[in-house]
């Protein structure tokens, strides 16, 4: 514990966090792995960190091994209705909102809401809290993408965004991640048309040893996968550093931030690029727009910080 606290407060390569006192965080998915990295590190800076997750009980077993300023709140991306009430409740400023959770190459699967879970969830959930979040938000957006939106099958495809025709659980979770890129990219131009000082930014965690890997849903990948953690894996501490250089340090909006180190595997964090794909403003453009029409949640112009 000790070890982890350690890390946690110094940051490793994000440099040693600033005094954070007074101000508020969420972050989901923060009962484990890069979340609760993420969430210890933000609490023992002097955040009020609100750890989002689906599971109360699980995330109260995870603020009681937090040092600082904790609250546990429900909430499950792949339900929308639960997005809405998370949002709801909420009440006064929120300074850094970190959309970390998400889930990894499943089988063929759907939202309560009736989307494809991989893009409901890592996409489509964390897309709807935020613009639902927006109004109270005082500082920047974080969202963690991952090197998958490289990927053979790291398409958009607006035809059949829940890809019914050829389930892949690797193509739909590239597509997730291909996704979150471009919401980073659209959420911030939007940002700055409207006047607002309020910044979008992304991060990937390179190869990061956590229990994502676990639930992936084909047998023989999660074997595979669980034996890369062990063998070339860095551990969640490093993995979530990226997170925290990005949720801390003077960036402008629409950073890529991921480790240094050879194919951007491991390493202390940095700026990095992204693929063609991702960095297509008229594909950004139109998946926002497909994404409002999907969840009903629009962009608040008119009530932004």
């Amino acid at each position: 514990m000790a070890n982890e606290k350690q890390d946690a407060k110094s940051a490793r390569g994000a440099g040693p966090l600033p005094d954070l006192s007074g101000r508020t965080a969420v972050v989901t998915g923060a009962n484990s792995g890069l979340g609760l990295v993420t969430a210890r590190a933000l609490a023992e800076a002097g955040a009020h960190v609100v750890l989002a997750v689906r599971d109360e009980e699980r995330g109260k077993a995870a603020a009681a091994r937090i040092d600082g300023s904790t609250e546990v709140r429900r909430l499950d991306l792949a339900d929308l209705e639960s997005v809405r009430e998370f949002a709801a409740g909420w009440d006064g400023p929120l300074d850094l909102l970190i959309n970390n959770a998400g889930v990894m190459m499943l089988p063929r699967r759907r939202t309560r809401d009736g989307f494809e879970m991989q893009f409901g969830t890592n996409h489509l959930g964390h897309f709807a809290l935020t613009n639902l979040l927006l109004p109270h938000i005082t500082d920047r957006v974080v969202t963690v993408a991952s090197g998958a939106h490289r990927w053979p099958g790291a398409d958009i495809r607006f035809d059949d965004l829940d890809r019914t025709a050829d389930y892949s659980p690797t193509a739909a979770y590239a597509q997730s991640k291909l996704a979150n890129l471009l919401f980073v990219l659209e959420l911030q131009r939007r940002l700055t048309e409207a006047g607002s000082a309020v910044r979008a930014v992304a991060a990937h965690p390179g190869y990061a040893a956590t229990n994502l890997q676990s639930h992936a849903g084909n047998p023989v990948m999660r074997a595979l996968m669980l034996l890369g953690n062990r063998l070339f894996a860095q551990s969640d501490e490093a993995g979530a550093q990226p997170t925290l250089y990005a949720a801390v340090r003077d960036l402008p909006g629409a950073s890529y931030v991921g480790p240094d180190g050879l194919g951007e595997m491991r390493g202390r964090p940095t700026l990095v690029g992204r693929s063609r794909a991702a960095s297509d403003p008229g594909t950004a453009r139109r998946l926002w727009e497909a994404s409002e029409e999907l969840t009903g949640v629009r962009f608040p112009a008119g009530a932004l910080r």
